[in-house]
């Protein structure tokens, strides 16, 4: 496998196979989204996605990394990233949920994440969760050869702060390929003082915006896993892995 400054860049056959982990991870995250509603715990969500990995016969990706305990990441309400989904924790009307999922297949990982609404929600929660996806959206648009990684950080960064959200800076996207993260990381902010990285066609992005409601802080919980806002707001999350081509990007964690 080729690199461009320590950045891995996948031929043909491997994007190919990158494509069918992305797939199979969309088809999981399809089907976790039919099951979101109130008086569901969310440890069905964790069922599902355990149960479909099984089927495709592929491994899930976060079970077991750096002693993580579930297949998913599920995200309620206030919490960020890395959640635990639990028999305990009862979805209600209004809430919403974020589901980040991964797998590998024949080698290579597929990584995605969506943010759900449980039955209606306020339109604050509505609203952030639309500019998330918006936002990653036109983070998207700007992948193509010869630009800069950060022109897809400004995209996602303009938009959310626009709108009057805040942009998580203690997470980022990476690179994804034969390891779960790789180079490069790829922030939903620009940093100053960096000069970013030239995109090129082989390299794979897995662009995450995770953006709040209120305060961009973040606070870890005591099991060193659960990340939260600090005010205690909603926040959203999504994820795509994306390829670079000489055709603009392609989205890889996409179903039939």
């Amino acid at each position: 496998m080729k690199k461009a400054r320590g950045i891995f860049l996948k031929n043909e056959k491997e994007l190919g196979l990158m494509r069918e982990a992305g797939r199979i991870v969309s088809c999981i995250l399809d089907e976790i989204g039919k099951a979101v509603k109130p008086g569901v715990p969310t440890m069905v969500f964790e069922d599902i996605a355990r149960r479909m990995c099984d089927e495709f016969k592929v491994k899930p990706a976060f079970l077991g990394y750096l002693g993580f305990q579930y297949a998913i990441c599920c995200s309620v309400n206030e919490v960020i990233v890395h959640g635990f989904p639990s028999t305990e924790h009862i979805l209600k009307e209004g809430d919403i949920v974020s589901i980040d999922m991964g797998v590998v297949y024949q080698g290579f990982h597929g990584d995605s994440a969506r943010t759900f609404a449980v039955g209606v929600v306020s339109p604050v929660a509505k609203r952030l969760m639309d500019v998330t996806k918006e936002s990653l959206d036109l983070g998207i648009a700007q992948v193509r050869s010869g630009a800069n990684l950060y022109d897809v950080s400004a995209a996602i960064q303009t938009h959310c702060e626009d709108a009057g959200f805040g942009v998580v800076r203690r997470f980022v996207g990476h690179g994804i390929g034969v390891k779960l993260h790789e180079k490069p990381e790829i922030p939903n902010f620009v940093p100053r003082g960096l000069a970013g990285v030239t995109l090129k066609p082989g390299m794979c992005l897995a662009i995450e915006p995770m953006i709040t409601e209120g305060s961009y802080d973040v606070d870890i919980l005591e099991d060193r896993w659960t990340a939260v806002t600090k005010d205690r707001k909603l926040a959203a999350h999504f994820e795509h892995t994306v390829a670079v081509t000489p055709d603009g990007p392609v989205i890889l964690t996409v179903s039939d």
